[in-house]
Parts: C-alpha cells; sequence; structure tokens
C-alpha cells in the first residue's frame, strides 16, 4: 500500500509493471444534499475528495489519472472504472482520449438501492464499470479474458452485461467502512474474468482496500494507493487481517 496522491504515486510507478487496474475513483457527489442509510437521512457530503472543481477541472483530472494509469500498465493490460452518471461519461472520454479501447460496459444493478428522497427522479440502482483495453483492435498484444470460465459461471449461457449484485455485506466492513465501499462480488469477478494467476492489480484509489482483498484471494499481486491516512489504514487492517481496537464504523451510503 502507498499512502499518498494518487498521480504522484503513479509517476514512481515502473512503466508497464501492472497486468489489470480495478478502481473506483471519485464520483464527485458532495455537493451538500442527502440520501438514507439505515432509514435515516444522511449527508452525501463524503469529503473534500469527493467534491467537483467544475467540469473542465473534473475532467482534466480523469484525463490525468487514466492516462497515468495507462503509462504503467503493461501492452496487454485493462482497466476497469466503476461510476455513476456523474462521472462515467467523463471517464469514459478520458480512456479513449488516452488511447484506450473500449470493451463492455457492465451494468451492476443493485436490489435494495437507498430510496429516492426528493422523489423527483426514479430510484438510482445501478452503477456502470467501464472496461478498456491499452491494446488496439490490431495489436499483437492480446488482453486477458477468461471466456470460459465466465461461460460456466452463468450456466453455459455467454455472460451478459447486467449483473445484479448486493451491497457490501457486514463481514466486509468488520474492520471499519468506507463510504463508497464496493462488493467483493463485484470485484472478484472482475479480475477472475480479465486476470491471470500471480498478476499485478492495481488499484489507485484504494478506498477501504476491496480491491486487494479480492486480489489477493484470487492469487493476484496487489498495488494499492489511498491519500487518506485512516482510509490507507484501514486498507492495511483489511489486507492483513489484524482488526484495529481504533475501527470507526464511518457512515455508509453503499453506492
Amino acid at each position: 500500500m502507498h499512502l499518498g496522491d494518487a498521480l504522484e504515486v503513479l509517476s514512481r510507478l515502473p512503466a508497464e509493471s501492472v497486468d489489470c487496474v480495478w478502481t473506483d475513483p471519485p464520483y464527485l457527489l458532495s455537493n451538500g444534499g442527502v440520501t438514507c442509510v439505515a432509514g435515516r437521512m444522511v449527508s452525501v457530503d463524503k469529503g473534500d475528495w469527493d467534491r467537483s472543481r467544475g467540469i473542465d477541472a473534473d475532467h482534466a483530472f480523469n484525463l490525468a489519472w487514466t492516462a497515468a494509469c495507462r503509462r504503467v500498465l503493461k501492452p496487454a493490460g485493462t482497466i476497469w472504472v466503476t461510476g455513476t452518471l456523474h462521472v462515467y461519461p467523463s471517464v469514459g472520454m478520458a480512456l479513449v482520449r488516452n488511447g484506450f479501447r473500449l470493451l463492455n460496459d457492465i451494468v451492476w444493478e443493485k436490489p435494495n438501492p437507498p430510496p429516492n428522497l426528493g422523489r423527483r427522479t426514479f430510484t438510482h440502482s445501478t452503477e456502470i464499470v467501464l472496461w478498456a483495453a491499452k491494446s488496439g483492435r490490431d495489436s499483437r498484444h492480446r488482453y486477458t479474458f477468461n471466456y470460459d470460465d465466465m461461460r460456466r459461471e452463468n450456466g453455459g449461457k455467454q455472460m451478459k452485461t447486467v449483473w445484479r449484485m448486493k451491497a457490501p455485506s457486514a463481514p466486509e466492513k468488520r474492520f471499519g467502512k468506507h463510504p463508497t465501499q464496493k462488493p467483493l462480488a463485484l470485484i472478484d469477478r472482475c479480475l477472475r474474468a480479465s486476470t491471470k494467476d500471480g498478476g499485478v492489480v492495481l488499484d489507485p484509489f484504494a478506498g477501504s482496500g476491496s480491491t486487494g482483498v479480492a486480489a489477493l484471494a484470487l492469487g493476484r499481486r496487489f498495488v494499492g494507493i489511498e491519500i487518506d491516512p485512516e482510509f490507507a489504514d484501514l486498507c492495511v487492517r483489511r489486507l492483513s487481517g489484524k482488526p484495529s481496537p481504533s475501527s470507526t464504523d464511518r457512515a455508509t451510503d453503499d453506492r
């Protein structure tokens, strides 16, 4: 685990040293609004790291970190990026601008999303997970897709791009919580589909360390970067399996 700014740490990592990136970047949702968690109305403000700086600055940030990830990816590497409508259009354009080839847009459907308190739109119940390859269509470098494994998991049929999965379970939060924590099942499937045993997985916005937990459980190696010291400590606790007496119950909206 690296404690620090993602762009700064990425600049120090060796070029073409990572097989796969799986990350959950800031969604830029901290705008003073509210959401519902466990039947209670709570603020959506998560911290300065999740606050929008405006369209141009936000897109410049997405261009910068996706370019940095491309530099450290091996020629046959791929990247997975989660997002809601607040961020994935910018991230998708940033990936294309930086030379990535979009492969899929996975729709993660949540069976029990938080209710829409404002009642002015449909209830937000999905997130998008973009999957893209560093190599071009005509490249000699072939990205990994464990098609047969995914087909067997889907009862012998081709797996579709809509995945219905619950939010993180209580055991996944026993070391502490992160306000945007993703379920291990989601990350696990992505990594099983796109990596091989012993491969290196990178998460430049590690949060609670879920990417690392999933990667290590699958026999992959993990490189994580987190700017918040408290969450970096949570990552270390989860990855080492050693809870801390000071573990806190941070509120989470299970986005």
